[in-house]
């Protein structure tokens, strides 16, 4: 069976992520509680318990308390820190006083970022740093810059990117020594316009990736570890009330929970068992904190290995809610 792209680059075998938005309380500068740490110790618990290795971080996410819980826990465990795989992401700004929400990716910006989400986490270097989100204003030269010091600083070990299209991808590594080894898109059961490329692009209100510049296929000719960002569609198929929801969605969640059942696996398995089917080699990056959610997305390996093409197109034709052209 082939393997991960980042697996054959010899950086992580966990073939799911621990997403850590959910870390820190509330999206403020409260302090961070006892009760915020619990929560996080147990995910991670949890997380590694089920064979999860891999961390997924952002310096904004929870105003930097996401990192910096995680950073205390390392702190206790210094053990852990050879044993797991942290990525963390930069390049959105939040608006202040005397600025609007952005996104920078000038070379002081990654680098000052890099610096606090080191500082945050407690670690000497990041395995893989992530631009996060397009900057229409980029300088790839800059980026290129960046990089290089961060690597030559022994900062970060490897690079990538998320929600880019191919051709933000190439423009960036026409400039930069450092392959991009990640994107990370988001990528569900729900979210399937990265599969309507050859059939039906879907042109829905918001989405801001090309996904018909062969995104899918660029990735696995350069080898890129494509990753998916909320990959339960939010619990959409496997928890969620969808009595308001299309009909489409009503009818996807049936077929998932009589799927589960009739497998003995849970619903959490068969959603991110569908995805990972997928020959690209997709890594699911899972953002619950709950301890049960995570350790019922464990199964979900095999029931990718085990899973028919019947019934991964059953799911897909249900969740376009209608039949394929």
């Amino acid at each position: 069976m082939r393997k991960m792209p980042l697996q054959e680059r010899g950086i992580s075998s966990s073939r799911l992520v621990l997403g850590c938005m959910g870390f820190g309380g509330g999206w403020d500068n409260q302090s961070i509680t006892k009760e915020n740490i619990l929560v996080a110790e147990k995910a991670i618990d949890a997380a590694l318990s089920t064979g999860i290795s891999m961390f997924d971080h952002a310096d904004i996410y929870k105003m930097g308390k996401a990192e910096k819980i995680f950073g205390d826990i390392l702190k206790n465990q210094p053990q852990l820190r050879e044993k797991i795989i942290i990525q963390s992401k930069c390049g959105i700004r939040f608006p202040s006083e005397h600025a609007p929400h952005r996104f920078d990716f000038s070379k002081e910006h990654i680098i000052k970022s890099v610096d606090g989400i080191l500082k945050r986490l407690q670690t000497e270097y990041l395995d893989i740093l992530l631009l996060h989100r397009p900057d229409p204003l980029i300088e790839p030269e800059e980026v290129a810059e960046a990089f290089d010091y961060l690597k030559s600083a022994g900062k970060v070990k490897h690079v990538g990117v998320s929600n880019m299209s191919a051709a933000q991808m190439k423009f960036i590594r026409s400039f930069s020594k450092e392959p991009i080894i990640v994107n990370q898109l988001e990528m569900s059961l729900k979210r399937i316009d990265w599969l309507e490329q050859g059939i039906l692009v879907n042109q829905k209100a918001g989405t801001s990736i090309n996904f018909a510049d062969g995104i899918i296929e660029h990735c696995r000719l350069e080898n890129i570890q494509l990753q998916a960002w909320a990959p339960l569609a939010y619990g959409l198929y496997s928890g969620r009330d969808v009595n308001n929801q299309s009909q489409a969605d009503i009818t996807t969640k049936n077929l998932v929970r009589q799927m589960a059942e009739e497998k003995q696996t849970s619903q959490e398995a068969i959603v991110l068992g569908w995805l990972m089917k997928h020959p690209a080699k997709i890594q699911p990056v899972i953002g619950t904190t709950n301890p049960e959610r995570i350790k019922n997305c464990q199964d979900s390996i095999r029931q990718a290995e085990l899973m028919t093409r019947e019934e991964w197109y059953t799911l897909y034709t249900a969740s376009r809610g209608e039949k394929l052209p």
